[in-house]
């Protein structure tokens, strides 16, 4: 049988990304959006992210676990791979969003504490249990939709393909985004962002023209000196 095809990737642009931020200003999973674009959790890594595992002063948050669905409940389980269990430096923009995501959510706290299901998690619902990941699905489709300017439609796992292709194209080489991302060889970076390899590869070569504009000629100007014949 032939081989099942992996989705096509489908990142947003940078103008996408601050467009979906701006239409999600007032949603309550703001900040679960701005993480998965700003460092590429995994759904299942954002909604099993726990409070003990950031550090919003020094700036770092750690994947230590993943929510999941086993059996038709919700289960918290071990991330994907080794290379999954990893530190992720914080861009301040995430940090920022986070601090007021946790005022928030003391608010709540402090509304519904009587019936606060603490679990120590970021991102869960009004009253601390874990969120489903269905109903993240849903909110996302809802955000996409009811956006003032229309954002596109894309599934919440291009959120994180979005960091990646943004990091990409910024300049940051594949190892670091492999270690960002916690893929478990360079290889699945490399073969799932081929798109923007190539892109990266054209413009370092049209650097090299750069170089060598104009080109050298030989002493005849007949054309580029080759050097010699052996």
């Amino acid at each position: 049988m032939p081989t099942a095809r992996p989705p096509e990737v489908q990142a947003y642009s940078p103008a996408e990304a601050r467009e979906l931020l701006t239409a999600a200003n007032e949603d309550r999973l703001y900040t679960l959006w701005a993480v998965a674009m700003g460092i590429g959790l995994r759904k299942g890594e954002a909604l099993g992210l726990r409070w003990s595992d950031v550090s919003l002063e020094a700036g770092w948050l750690r994947v230590r676990q993943t929510l999941a669905r086993e059996n038709g409940g919700l289960v918290f389980a071990e991330p994907k791979t080794a290379r999954s269990r990893r530190t992720v430096p914080l861009p301040s923009v995430c940090v920022a969003a986070l601090r007021h995501h946790r005022d928030r959510q003391d608010l709540e706290l402090s509304a519904t504490e009587p019936y606060w299901d603490d679990h120590g998690l970021v991102f869960c619902s009004t009253i601390g249990s874990p969120i489903d990941p269905d109903n993240v699905n849903r909110a996302f489709d809802k955000l996409c939709a009811t956006a003032t300017a229309g954002v596109r439609r894309v599934r919440v796992h291009d959120l994180r393909h979005t960091c990646a292709t943004l990091l990409l194209a910024q300049g940051v080489p594949a190892r670091v985004v492999m270690e960002i991302l916690g893929h478990s060889q360079i290889s699945v970076t490399l073969n799932t962002y081929t798109h923007v390899v190539s892109e990266l590869q054209q413009e370092a070569m049209n650097r090299i023209d750069d170089v060598f504009d104009p080109p050298p000629v030989d002493d005849d100007g007949d054309g580029p000196d080759t050097g010699p014949d052996d």
